[in-house]
């Protein structure tokens, strides 16, 4: 009979942060290929809990807001994550190191505006925009580039009803098949970038955590598979 093992001192417990929505179904076939199967209760749409054991004791999950992802990995609080390139580009923490882009969540961040105004619009003649968007860092990025002054009005959901409640006419926001815009009224008029899924790092775990560099070897040849299976 084998000795039992000695429990795993929190501190030691590599966290991973994974994002609510729409890429989690994604990733949780990466997260098995790499290795990390969590506990029966993290798929039970009834759970509260936000925290989760995997199957290995040295490795949990926390479940947030996508956006919370790159600053809980950022402050040291979770060691990994799974987020969108967006997301990293907006906050643009120096203390992240993204690694692996893990080929999910594929959409594209664009400017958008309802379908009666684009139809006499031309955003080459633009000199002044009005938008609302939750990435109001890289929506200015993108107009400053092209030599137009943006004015971004911060709002964290429901974007397609700035234009209908006007409180903006144009928004920026992820597109994916594009049905949401279509069913408020709005049509693309101009891309920002492509956004995909990262696995992003924290750089002084990355440094004095062992379990950390083998799980980012783990993730980087789950992502290998998955590309050459699809």
């Amino acid at each position: 009979m084998s000795a039992e093992q000695p429990p795993v001192d929190q501190h030691d417990v590599t966290v991973i942060a994974v994002p609510k929505g729409r890429i989690l179904a994604e990733a949780l076939p990466l997260l098995a290929r790499a290795g990390v199967v969590p506990e029966p209760a993290f798929s039970d749409e009834n759970s509260r809990a936000l925290r989760f054991a995997t199957q290995d004791p040295r490795i949990a999950l926390i479940r947030v807001r996508a956006f919370d992802v790159a600053t809980f990995v950022a402050h040291g609080a979770a060691q990994l994550g799974i987020v969108g390139s967006d997301v990293l580009a907006e906050f643009d923490y120096p203390e992240l190191y993204a690694p692996v882009d893990l080929g999910i969540g594929h959409c594209r961040l664009s400017v958008a505006e309802p379908a009666a105004l684009a139809e006499h619009d031309d955003p080459r003649g633009w000199s002044h925009v009005r938008v609302a968007t939750k990435y109001p860092h890289l929506t200015a990025q993108h107009f400053a580039r092209r030599g137009v002054q943006a004015e971004c009005i911060k709002l964290n959901g429901a974007m397609e009803l700035a234009p209908l409640l006007g409180l903006a006419p144009r928004i920026v926001d992820l597109v994916s098949s594009g049905r949401t815009l279509k069913e408020n009224g709005l049509v693309e008029v101009e891309p920002i970038m492509d956004v995909s899924a990262r696995l992003v790092v924290n750089r002084a775990a990355m440094k004095t955590r062992a379990h950390v560099f083998p799980l980012v070897e783990a993730f980087r040849r789950a992502a290998s598979a998955q590309e050459r299976a699809a």
